[in-house]
């Protein structure tokens, strides 16, 4: 059901003929863009609100004034009509609603049931991977420090496959007391089967069932006179009664939320705090997207909206969430969790004791991170104006992308593609460019391949046109990411390149400006705001770069060359590696002494041969 478009949208008529059944409404300005959506109890009496004489908000207003249609959708209840409603904001993200930007999967720690001597692991991603999944973690920070308390105080494995099944004696791990040697058999399939059990235990929070187990096999193991086994229990023990008193227990083992919003105009801040299994393992500030002058209360139901509701969101929902005050449609809200989550979910406001200090430190935080975030926008606002100024630009730019290659030697050759805005860094933009069919160590390729792949893209309609284009590098480099902006005939953006001056000291770079076709130098003084910004950028991408180039790198370097020989599955690599001791003296091998391997035919150790030593 819609409203008839007209020059002035007849909302009396409307808002008469409106149904007082719940549902969705869709506001629509003069060319059919939804401008706001919203789920209402009553159509009538909320879509009515709208158009009242007085008590609306100067920007409510505004979006009022922008109406020219109005469509409806009547749901059958208040749960449904909130369902729906977050649906329809995700997938069409209207400017006048509260929107999540950052909408990253979160971590979870998996564990491998399949295998014999299963493995712990940090992972990110579907969740329709075979395994068990432990989570969700706030981030890979928190997800990462639960993996090395559980290698510390279990030994449970957490290298990849691939590392795990080509050893053929113990690695580090095992020396310094993080492992059991699974790998190589110096640990019984029982005896690991155990430890995963006491890791799963952990990771469910069941810490007063994990102590009494633990403390009745150390009564056991001292029984048996077997008083090393005892106290290697007894610091099993130890160890985790202090990462308990670490970690202030005080949930009873439960999962919450602690959730509290600031709000300053349109900018606004939630900030969380995670508890799983009763202990706090990490927060995050998130900072959606706010047009109206919403309330923290409106905020705060729109956020968790969005980032709980769905059916990709069910694993994230915690037994409770806590929030400092009550907000308006609360019982629904509530309703609509227990509904998605198969479980009961529990919505509560004003909370007494270590809850209460949960919720208060989640204010503070919320509040301290909105100012520093709008200290650093209008620090970087005005270094973006400093540099239109310096660059003699007739418009400041809205969009900057620097280009950056990092590599070792030649290896693992990675580009580097981030993104800055007048709010700062656009994470979400960020690209990295695995560089390939390139001679090792040409950088003027590398640069070439990245910058022709990004814009490719952007004439398929991906992603948006930069105003300036920061090379980080001499002449070199921005010529030929002047060839590419001349392949796909984009003369507007400007070319600006860093590099470092003789001493390689920062504040003293060389810049190159493209003009008139030639690459001129200038210089800014090293306390330029337009410098400090070209520098803040630059090293961003050169930290976006190296990390790309070192997990490229690792991902190399672990894995076996053995793995790529055709034919040679997991149990003949393992007696290879036995018989030999190591890669290297395999490659010394002969193809007789090869062929001496148990489950080596003559034929595999002729092909095991040609390829280690490349012969067709």
């Amino acid at each position: 059901m819609s409203g008839d478009k007209t020059d002035k949208f007849d909302h009396k008529a409307f808002v008469a003929s409106l149904t007082s059944r719940p549902g969705i409404y869709q506001m629509l300005d003069k060319d059919g863009e939804v401008l706001y959506i919203g789920k209402a109890r009553n159509l009538k009496n909320r879509v009515g609100s709208y158009f009242r004489a007085s008590g609306l908000a100067t920007k409510t207003m505004a979006m009022v004034d922008k109406i020219q249609d109005i469509a409806i959708t009547v749901t059958s209840s208040d749960t449904e009509a909130l369902l729906l409603e977050q649906n329809l904001i995700k997938s069409q993200r209207p400017p006048y609603n509260i929107v999540l930007r950052d909408d990253k999967s979160y971590p979870y720690i998996l564990l491998t049931e399949k295998d014999t001597f299963p493995r712990l692991g940090f992972y990110r991603g579907s969740r329709k991977r075979s395994g068990r999944f432990f989570g969700p973690y706030p981030s890979a920070n928190a997800t990462r420090e639960t993996l090395q308390i559980l290698q510390k105080v279990f030994r449970v494995r957490q290298c990849e496959d691939s590392y795990f099944k080509n050893r053929s004696r113990p690695c580090l791990q095992y020396q310094i007391d993080r492992c059991t040697g699974p790998c190589v058999g110096l640990i019984s399939p029982e005896d690991y089967e155990r430890d995963v059990r006491y890791s799963t235990l952990f990771l469910q929070g069941k810490s007063d069932l994990l102590t009494s187990e633990l403390t009745l096999s150390m009564e056991q193991a001292a029984g048996a006179q077997d008083y090393e086994r005892a106290a290697l229990i007894r610091d099993q023990i130890i160890d985790l009664r202090s990462i308990q008193a670490e970690q202030n227990v005080s949930n009873q083992g439960g999962d919450a939320d602690i959730l509290a919003a600031t709000v300053e105009q349109t900018w606004v801040c939630v900030h969380v705090i995670y508890v799983r299994a009763g202990r706090i393992i990490g927060s995050k500030s998130f900072y959606p997207r706010a047009r109206l002058n919403n309330t923290p209360e409106e905020v705060l139901a729109a956020f968790i909206s969005q980032i709980y509701l769905g059916d990709d969101k069910v694993a994230n929902i915690p037994t409770e969430i806590i929030v400092p005050a009550p907000m308006e449609d609360e019982g629904e809200l509530q309703a609509a969790l227990s509904y998605v989550a198969g479980r009961k979910i529990r919505l509560s406001q004003r909370v007494r004791g270590h809850r209460a200090k949960w919720v208060n430190l989640a204010l503070t935080t919320a509040t301290e991170s909105l100012q520093l975030r709008l200290s650093n926008r209008q620090n970087t606002h005005k270094r973006i104006m400093a540099l239109q100024e310096s660059l003699g630009l007739d418009a400041q730019p809205g969009r900057i992308e620097c280009f950056d290659i990092s590599h070792t030697s030649g290896e693992g050759t990675v580009a580097s593609c981030v993104v800055f805005d007048e709010n700062g860094a656009v994470k979400a933009d960020y690209r990295r460019f695995n560089i390939k069919d390139i001679t090792a160590g040409d950088d003027y390729a590398a640069m070439e391949q990245a910058l022709d792949r990004r814009f490719t893209r952007l004439s398929k309609g991906e992603g948006k046109i930069p105003e300036i284009l920061l090379i980080d590098g001499g002449k070199g480099q921005l010529t030929q990411a002047r060839k590419i902006l001349e392949k796909f005939q984009l003369p507007e953006i400007q070319l600006l390149g860093i590099a470092k001056g003789l001493s390689r000291r920062a504040g003293q770079e060389t810049l190159y400006l493209k003009s008139q076709g030639q690459f001129r130098e200038i210089a800014l003084p090293g306390d330029s705001p337009a410098l400090l910004l070209l520098q803040q950028i630059r090293d961003e991408a050169h930290r976006f770069a190296i990390t790309g180039h070192r997990q490229r790198r690792s991902k190399v370097r672990n894995q076996s060359l053995l793995e790529a020989i055709p034919g040679l599955g997991p149990k003949r690599r393992r007696a290879l590696l036995r018989h030999f001791g190591g890669q290297q003296e395999i490659r010394k091998a002969s193809e007789v002494e090869l062929a001496r391997v148990s489950g080596i035919s003559r034929k595999l150790a002729e092909n095991i041969y040609a390829y280690l030593h490349n012969i067709s």
